[in-house]
């Protein structure tokens, strides 16, 4: 199936696609900060320059957007229909992507923490927020 965009179209709104400061990690920012969390964002000492790196609990959190990351069984994430080879390859290399970065980390001694687009969208965004938060400060 073809594009119903021109190239240029297309690349114009692709621009638009933010990598930082996305609503839902705004969203977690502001709940930690909130909380009394103080943190560093997209370190890129760090492998995967992670979102958010809190060093007095030694943890980092990746807030993933499920359609980038590829987020299995979320209905998010749907796999476009046109040039659908670029973007399965696209996609599957995010996820080796983390996989590995989740893995230095780890090895470096860092808890590693990933947030995903749909548990702060949908459902109880405020319960999910207050795991996270739980789940960092536990570490302390």
């Amino acid at each position: 199936m073809a594009d119903v965009f021109s190239k240029e179209k297309r690349s114009k709104i692709m621009s638009k696609i933010r990598a930082k400061d996305t609503k839902p990690e705004i969203k977690v920012r502001t709940y930690l900060h909130n909380r009394g969390l103080r943190y560093r964002l997209h370190d890129r000492s760090l492998p995967g320059k992670p979102d958010l790196k809190l060093p007095k609990y030694n943890t980092v959190v990746n807030v993933h957007g499920c359609f980038w990351h590829g987020h299995q069984n979320c209905e998010l994430f749907r796999l476009p229909k046109s040039n659908v080879d670029y973007w399965k390859e696209k996609i599957e290399g995010n996820r080796e992507r983390d996989k590995k970065n989740k893995k230095k980390l780890k090895e470096a001694g860092w808890n590693v923490i990933t947030i995903w687009e749909c548990e702060i969208k949908h459902a109880n965004p405020e319960d999910r927020l207050e795991e996270l938060y739980q789940e960092i400060i536990k570490n302390n």
